[in-house]
């Protein structure tokens, strides 16, 4: 029997809070489906990787919704009106449960809105669905 190991994918998380995102990363990294990732500590710094030209492509965005900068909202909007950029599929992961928030981040087409948990249960059951989502409707663009 021949089993194929999934190809790592590539997350850009995009998270100014360094607690957050250190969680956040080790949930990402341990267990589960394996991937890589990048942080960007607000919206600004997240396209100038996207548009550096050297970073390697984010198969997946998880973005926060309040930084300062640039907010997810903004970069969001900007993502999905970018012909390069409107492909990779964006999970917001936010604090705010907000009906004007999640209603704005799906009206700028976020492809996901999971709404940070404050325990370790829910925020391991958080990051299970964003692998959920990437497995069961994330479109891969092939390598160039």
């Amino acid at each position: 029997m021949i089993t194929q190991t999934a190809r790592p994918y590539h997350v850009l998380l995009v998270e100014d809070d360094a607690g957050d995102a250190l969680l956040i990363e080790e949930a990402l990294t341990t267990g589960g489906t394996p991937r890589s990732v990048v942080q960007a500590p607000d919206g600004v710094a997240a396209l100038e990787y996207l548009r550096g030209g050297t970073a390697t492509r984010p198969d997946l965005i998880v973005l926060d919704l309040n930084m300062p900068r640039m907010d997810g909202t903004e970069l969001l909007g900007i993502l999905k009106s970018d012909p390069d950029l409107k492909t990779i599929p964006v999970v917001m992961l936010t604090t705010s449960s907000s009906p004007d928030d999640i209603s704005s981040a799906y009206r700028r087409h976020a492809n996901a809105y999971i709404v940070k948990p404050v325990e370790l249960d829910a925020f391991t059951n958080a990051v299970r669905s964003i692998d959920a989502f990437y497995r069961g409707t994330a479109a891969r663009v092939p390598p160039a």
